[in-house]
């Protein structure tokens, strides 16, 4: 391949391989070290945080070196390269090296003790690998974000005004990156090394033992009978597989195949049926106990409680899978959609008694969570609970094969949550050792004029345009460093500010022009991708809604009274299914405009938690119920028999 080639090949992502013989062999074997270290380290390990972090993202390089191609134009899209092999070489090296010097490297004092040769090297080499790394598995996007970190820290002097800081040299900005803790061994890797590794374990374990197909199961049973049930079993088997999973994507392919022709089959146009399933899916990552890998990323960074943000959680989550079912159920009632045979739908009862065991390991999770344990040891422990109950029944019982297959599934599943992490840590060097994140805050204030309403409208936009084209944790990251704290600045609280930004970081995956889970489903239904985008964006409405109340009415998120959160969730809850009939159309009877506006108006209104607002919108959703009662009578009176 000639440079030209090469060069406009390396503007792409990589695409994964389909190893074979020895490759994968090799590839299965360093996958399951890598799952059986980080057992390790949970349990017995003692290690120094930069062993830990220099361990685990060395295991990455490899196996990313080995499962991604260098592009997908190139030929070698089935057998690694001599560069790869040269990649993964490099990478041990660089392991090696940190892990030996650990130690020196933890109490070093930046600046006055000084880096020799082969610490800018090894350092230098660490970037550059976990830059093409995130490349390969995220895109193009994130990298020109950290090479335009890098670019400010050296040049940056160069500018004038705000933007302008002091000068620094090579050695310095190689030690901000590699050798602080503020870049690529921040809180992001430190959280991706530990227990967001974990969970990412437990999920991988979950669906091995089978949990997949019963939580669909449940979900067919619970919504099956009811008029267009196949699109409620969507939402419902998404929203349980997508709190596990955490990747809207991964959730879409996953469910999607078995849900998607359900819902066209039943009545459902294929846009339709693919939308609800991309914004089901998307959900997921917001939804307690697991909440993805946002929520730890959140814990580790705010220093919260991870047990108290999935808690606040709790109702926003319920309010948007409440209103996505009220949709649905409207659009079914609109189509006039017939309810399923009863003899092609499992009983509940049947269902639970057959996989009822599923939950312990849930139920497991939150008691060690709620008693304090840590996030990495409760994991552990719910991987262990899913290990036993599936022994509880000879089909699902997990052997040596089962559980040697979930390892490596659970670290195929890591490597791009920990190259996205890597990356995120080189642009926070960045942001702190230059000072811009307070700059940016400045900036921020100053377009939005120091008004809430305006600065959250562009830390949404923020959010959405960041997430396009990275993962949803890389995404938070870099809108929690660059906006956080001018939210807080205003007076939010971190718990609101912060969540409000994981909020529309995850929404991002069904936001055109760059739905990667809307193009997903679009792919699955057949259907047009822009076409499925709009349509899951109108489906998710509650979710870009919601954050904006909780911000200014923490109620919502469990912080008040409970007079006033029971308040509050009650008409929030009234408020999502009034405003789900104004968006389909649908109430009593088909909508006019008037109807649809008037609906739409008292579902905000609703959703708002405060008395007077509630009452007007109370009083528009009876409006509306009266008139469309009166004009359905007059139909029939004036229907000939």
């Amino acid at each position: 391949m000639n440079l030209k080639n090469r060069l406009t090949a390396w503007l792409t992502e990589g695409e994964r391989r389909q190893l074979s013989g020895l490759h994968l062999k090799l590839f299965v074997y360093f996958a399951f070290l890598l799952s059986l270290f980080q057992v390790w380290s949970v349990v017995w390990g003692k290690l120094a945080p930069i062993q830990l972090m220099a361990t685990h993202l060395t295991f990455i390089l490899v196996l990313t070196f080995l499962l991604y191609s260098f592009s997908k134009k190139t030929d070698s899209r089935h057998i690694p390269t001599k560069m790869d092999w040269i990649c993964s070489f490099f990478a041990l090296g660089a392991g090696v090296y940190f892990t030996i010097h650990a130690d020196r490297i933890a109490v070093r004092i930046p600046i006055i003790d000084s880096l020799s040769t082969l610490d800018i090297f090894f350092g230098f080499l660490f970037v550059i690998l976990s830059i093409e790394a995130a490349r390969r598995t995220i895109g193009v996007p994130i990298v020109i974000i950290v090479l335009m970190g890098i670019s400010y820290a050296l040049w940056g002097h160069h500018l004038d005004s705000l933007l302008w800081h002091r000068k620094f040299s090579f050695p310095e900005v190689v030690e901000d990156l590699a050798y602080s803790f503020n870049g690529l061994w921040g809180s992001p890797i430190a959280v991706a090394a530990s227990f967001v590794y974990m969970f990412l374990l437990f999920g991988s374990f979950l669906q091995k033992a089978g949990a997949g197909e019963f939580f669909f199961q449940l979900s067919t049973a619970l919504a099956g009978r009811s008029r267009g049930g196949a699109a409620k079993v969507a939402v419902l088997a998404s929203a349980f597989f997508g709190t596990i999973s955490g990747s809207p994507t991964a959730n879409v392919v996953t469910t999607g195949t078995f849900t998607i022709p359900v819902s066209k089959k039943s009545g459902y146009k294929p846009s339709f049926a693919a939308a609800v399933e991309a914004a089901a899916s998307t959900g997921g990552s917001i939804l307690p106990p697991i909440m993805g890998s946002s929520a730890f990323l959140m814990a580790a960074i705010t220093q919260l409680p991870y047990i108290s943000i999935a808690m606040a959680a709790i109702i926003p989550s319920i309010l948007y899978y409440l209103s996505l079912l009220a949709m649905v159920h409207f659009e079914a009632v609109r189509l006039n959609l017939p309810t399923a045979k009863k003899e092609e739908i499992p009983k509940a009862s049947q269902v639970l008694k057959e996989g009822w065991y599923y939950f312990i390991p849930l139920i497991v999770l939150i008691l060690l969570l709620l008693r304090g344990y840590s996030a990495s040891m409760t994991g552990l422990f719910g991987i262990l609970a899913i290990v036993v109950v599936s022994w509880f029944r000879k089909q699902t019982r997990m052997g040596v094969k089962e559980i040697f297959v979930a390892m490596v599934d659970g670290a195929k599943s890591s490597i791009p949550v920990t190259t996205a992490c890597a990356a995120a840590g080189l642009v926070i060097a960045g942001i702190m050792s230059t000072g811009l994140g307070g700059k940016l805050t400045s900036i921020v204030l100053g377009l939005t004029e120091g008004l809430l309403l305006p600065t959250l409208l562009l830390v949404m936009l923020i959010c959405i345009v960041l997430g396009m084209g990275m993962p949803v944790a890389a995404a938070y990251i870099l809108t929690a460093m660059l906006a956080a704290p001018a939210l807080m600045e205003l007076g939010v609280s971190l718990m609101s500010a912060h969540l409000f930004i994981v909020y529309f970081s995850i929404f991002s995956a069904i936001t055109p022009p760059v739905a990667v889970a809307a193009y997903a489903a679009a792919g699955i239904a057949e259907s047009n991708p822009n076409q499925v985008g709009l349509e899951a964006v109108r489906l998710g409405l509650v979710g870009f809604i919601v954050p904006f109340m909780f911000v200014l009415e923490p109620a919502l998120l469990l912080e008040g009274s409970l007079t006033q959160i029971m308040i509050s969730f009650l008409t929030a809850l009234l408020g999502v299914v009034t405003f789900g009939a104004g968006v389909i159309g649908w109430l009593k009877t088909k909508t006019t405009i008037i109807d649809r506006l008037l609906l739409i108006t008292s579902g905000l209104l609703l959703i708002y938690p405060h008395i007077l607002y509630s009452a007007i919108g109370i009083g528009l959703v009876i409006l509306v119920f009266v008139v469309q009662t009166k004009r359905s009578r007059t139909v029939e009176l004036s229907t000939p028999s």
